[in-house]
């Protein structure tokens, strides 16, 4: 039976790699899409979501708009990485259809609320400031839930954002607190992992030659977002954070790590966003993921996007 999740998003290429991810996959049920602001603003991030679903014929899935700033900080986006409409490097038309009426985090407690306990995934894949809210406002989903499945942090792994943080994190550090110290379990896909990932450009070329439109604009995705990344790393490629969050749900396999207690900086304003293992003897909260099986992973992404 497909695993039914909640997928949180601010797309974002690699957002939109890690949606067609999940729709493609049979051991995934993507029950809802929630958007939040991130690496473009609301209602960009909500416009996005829309587009997407509607480009292979999922406007069956409901979408949900969520927070439009973070809980305390400043907002800060990234259009510097994803370009001005976040899913620059592909012509995807705009739907014609609108989200939901009810409040992406009122959405999430109400799905929550109505399922059994330990029957829920939640699989953010940016700031956790929808998730956060919804822990902060009704407490009592917390047994509901059985898994956070996140992409965000940094570890041994220097940061993204800050020295030390990565955007999810810095973004929306206050909510990231929330939900670490929910007593939620988690699984982390870190930078430290993500970073591993990297899509080189044969595998563009893969995409490419494939007669498939979502193909074509996962090509275009890729080709413009991994640009950033080229020019700060040197690296051939472009890091599929968001689409490790989906693939571990697919294969766990893929992926290996370990079970940390894990923490969120967010009153030091030099660490803000600062993910780290807490030495104080506390129960392992997460597992965080430091390693991937490259070569099976590529081999998942592009057959899964080319069957769409």
């Amino acid at each position: 039976m497909p695993r039914s999740i909640i997928l949180d998003t601010d797309p974002g290429q690699d957002d939109a790699l890690a949606l067609y991810l999940a729709l493609a996959a049979p051991e995934i049920s993507v029950h809802s899409v929630v958007s939040v602001a991130g690496n473009v603003p609301q209602p960009r991030v909500t416009d996005n979501v829309l587009a997407l679903l509607s480009l292979v014929g999922r406007d069956d899935i409901p979408v949900y708009r969520g927070c439009e700033l973070p809980l305390i900080v400043e907002q800060y986006t990234a259009e510097y990485v994803h370009g001005d409409t976040g899913i620059d490097g592909a012509d995807i038309p705009p739907s014609a259809r609108s989200a939901e009426s009810k409040h992406g985090v009122d959405h999430i407690i109400d799905t929550c609320m109505d399922a059994d306990d330990n029957s829920v995934t939640l699989v953010p894949v940016g700031p956790l400031t929808n998730v956060g809210m919804a822990i902060a406002k009704e407490r009592r989903i917390i047994p509901k839930i059985r898994e956070i499945v996140w992409m965000g942090g940094a570890f041994d792994e220097p940061g993204n954002t800050t020295r030390l943080a990565e955007f999810n994190a810095v973004v929306d550090p206050h909510a990231g607190a929330i939900v670490f110290n929910s007593g939620i379990d988690m699984t982390i896909l870190p930078l430290d992992v993500t970073h591993k990932a990297l899509f080189p450009p044969s595998q563009i070329t893969r995409l490419r030659e494939h007669d498939s439109v979502v193909a074509h604009a996962c090509a275009g995705m890729i080709d413009f977002y991994q640009q950033y990344d080229m020019d700060k790393y040197g690296w051939e490629g472009a890091p599929m954070h968001d689409p490790c969050a989906v693939a571990y749900l697919i294969d766990p396999t893929l992926f290996t790590g370990r079970r940390m207690s894990v923490a969120m900086e967010y009153m030091n304003d030099d660490e803000m966003g600062n993910t780290y293992e807490r030495t104080d003897g506390s129960e392992p909260n997460a597992t965080v993921m430091f390693d991937v099986d490259r070569e099976r992973f590529l081999e998942l992404l592009v057959t899964s996007w080319c069957s769409l």
